[in-house]
């Protein structure tokens, strides 16, 4: 087939397909309704029954997430580099048991992220179950990767959905928001200013993906949604460039976390040190898969567990202290941290009330001090947080866990009662625990002196208070 009918064909598919990005259904989801989507109301948080598990493949300077829901559907955002033709995906995806992928995202159609495209399509078609959907921004690209992909696309017969702002894309457990590309496209149809932007909602934790947007697709989709981007977990755009993840979105989304994939000895320098430097601004842990391996955040609704192939430094300025992990490499994932997903500052414990009321012990933080005078380490019983039960009931805090924002973790010992009004001072260092003082037992600082979140959880798990200073 010549490429002015491939082309002509593929846009064809795109005009029938348009009405409705999830199953052939308009924004409604009834097969009838044709009417234009709004984007500007986001998804509120579904109950989350199960994980979702969110899989940063560790592909080199090409980016490859494999999404898998509580049910067990699946969905691919982009496939990797040309130039190994999706191999380590589709490793990846074999040695997972991934039979079938329903739902394949191409964020925009470079060729550094639709690399397997052809491959994955072929495999899947051919030796699996399937692929149930491809999800494109419409924008095109000439090159031989690009057309292999349509190729594909166009032998088996799989339904291609040009997807944009507002969109559809059902996915059984979990809230999918497509806010971009809007329409009409930004920067005269620029493909990295048009990538598919994901949000993935899965009770009390986001995760959104940004594909290799940059200054201005961030720019509107902080003017469009504001604060309302708040995630868990960040996708950086465009593998670390400078020209994305600015202040604007960062400020805006506030991750927990930022996640980065691209080459240890990137030929352009990513992730870049003016962005790792926003990232150090504002404390964020980050995950780099050049140094990680694959990442894999698995989220129960109230929190998501970090597992990661290697145990690497998270902090911004210090990835590169670590060695490279290559692609492919098949040491398996463990777990490395925590990380909250509630944005409530402060919540009212739920203690058991022992006379049938309504329990009134609340549990507050009325002091932090990380930075003690003299070096850290010598310091650690200086550096404290001080927590105050602020209700008029004693409160039982056996078992409760106090986290910081990279995922190290204090429990309370059995039989601790923090008595109505009284408060109690949590050390890093190691000492003997008393009624006013409880000692962490690090052997090294655990609260960032520029800024840091106290995360408190009951026995049961469920989150107390969130507390971010300065």
């Amino acid at each position: 087939m010549s490429r002015t009918a491939r082309t002509v064909l593929v846009a064809l598919v795109l005009v029938l397909v348009l009405a409705g990005c999830g199953g052939g259904a308009g924004p409604t989801g009834d097969p009838d309704d044709t009417s234009t989507p709004t984007a500007t109301a986001m998804p509120t948080a579904p109950d989350a029954d199960g994980t979702l598990e969110v899989h940063f493949i560790n592909v080199g300077q090409s980016v490859s997430t494999l999404v898998v829901g509580p049910t067990g559907e699946t969905m691919l955002i982009d496939t990797g580099h040309y130039n190994d033709d999706g191999a380590y995906v589709l490793t990846y995806l074999e040695r997972r048991g991934i039979d079938r992928i329903d739902h394949l995202v191409v964020s925009h159609n470079d060729a550094d992220h639709i690399g397997g495209n052809a491959a994955i399509i072929d495999y899947y078609e051919r030796e699996a179950d399937g692929v149930g959907a491809v999800y494109d921004p419409g924008i095109a690209a000439s090159t031989r990767t690009y057309g292999r992909y349509l190729d594909a696309v166009d032998e088996h017969g799989v339904t291609l959905y040009e997807t944009r702002e507002g969109d559809a894309v059902r996915f059984e457990g979990v809230d999918v928001a497509v806010l971009g590309p809007p329409d009409p496209y930004l920067e005269d149809g620029a493909r990295n200013e048009n990538s598919i932007v994901l949000e993935l909602t899965h009770g009390e934790t986001r995760v959104l993906l940004t594909g290799d947007a940059e200054d201005d697709q961030e720019a509107y989709l902080v003017d469009r949604y504001g604060d309302r981007l708040r995630s868990t977990v960040l996708k950086a755009g465009h593998h670390g460039s400078s020209s994305s993840s600015s202040d604007v979105l960062l400020d805006a989304v506030r991750p927990n976390a930022v996640v980065v994939s691209s080459a240890y000895d990137s030929r352009y320098g990513h992730p870049t040190e003016a962005v790792l430097g926003r990232f150090a601004d504002r404390s964020l842990p980050t995950y780099w898969t050049a140094t990680h391996g694959d990442v894999v955040f698995v989220s129960d609704g109230n929190g998501i567990t970090v597992r990661t192939q290697a145990a690497a430094p998270t902090d911004p300025l210090a990835l590169r202290d670590a060695d490279g992990i290559d692609p492919g490499n098949q040491t398996p994932v463990a777990d490395r941290a925590r990380l909250d997903g509630g944005e409530v500052t402060v919540r009212t414990a739920a203690p058991t009330a022992t006379d049938g009321g309504t329990p009134t012990g609340r549990v507050v933080v009325s002091e932090v001090n990380p930075d003690p005078d003299g070096p850290d380490r010598d310091r650690l019983d200086g550096e404290y947080v001080v927590f105050e039960n602020a209700g008029d009931e004693p409160l039982d805090l056996s078992g409760w866990t106090v986290t910081d924002a990279a995922g190290r973790t204090y429990t309370v010992p059995d039989g601790y009662v923090l008595d109505a009004g009284a408060t109690v001072t949590l050390r890093t260092g190691t000492g003997t625990d008393t009624d006013a003082d409880l000692y962490w037992g690090s052997g090294a600082a655990v609260w960032n002196n520029d800024g840091d979140t106290v995360i408190v959880r009951n026995s049961d798990g469920d989150p107390v208070l969130r507390e971010t200073y300065p």
